[in-house]
């Protein structure tokens, strides 16, 4: 589970504040409309859009969080929890939960969402690592930020 400032402790990594509101400021969040050209012969997201979706939305937060080049080296374990029909919204929060050395790992969550009733439920939940790379493609730090001059 992705973690605040305030709820560091002992099982989580110690992390600068620095660090702590870099991951705060590069939350990323987006929302897609399930169409019929997204799903599945059960009228439901095909779970490969889902993936590339999820990919992308944690392509951005770690990119927001380190401002560097950066590649999908792992997806772990992906739990589909929930099926997301047609005719609904899907919302991706994606966050980061480890900085490492040259890596990321980066949670998404969907939510999936009823356009038209008050309803909003858990649906997918995964993590994706990213390793931050340089022009040749050789692995670099993902900290410090390097601002230009």
């Amino acid at each position: 589970m992705p973690f605040t400032r305030k709820e560091q402790n002992e099982q989580t990594p110690q992390y600068s504040d620095d660090i702590l509101t870099r991951i705060e400021q590069s939350e990323a969040k987006v929302i897609k409309a399930i169409f019929p050209s997204n799903t599945n012969h059960h009228n439901t997201l095909f779970g490969g859009d889902a993936l590339a979706w999820m990919d992308e939305t944690a392509f951005i937060a770690a990119t927001r969080f380190c401002r560097k080049a950066l590649v999908t080296v792992s997806s772990d374990r992906i739990d589909f929890k929930k099926a997301i029909p047609a005719g609904s919204l899907a919302e991706l929060v994606a966050r980061v939960i480890h900085v490492g050395n040259t890596s990321l790992k980066v949670e998404v969550n969907i939510y999936v969402e009823d356009m038209y009733q008050d309803l909003r439920e858990h649906a997918i939940r995964g993590v994706f690592t990213f390793v931050a790379v340089d022009n040749e493609r050789h692995p670099i730090p993902v900290w410090p930020v390097q601002h230009p001059a």
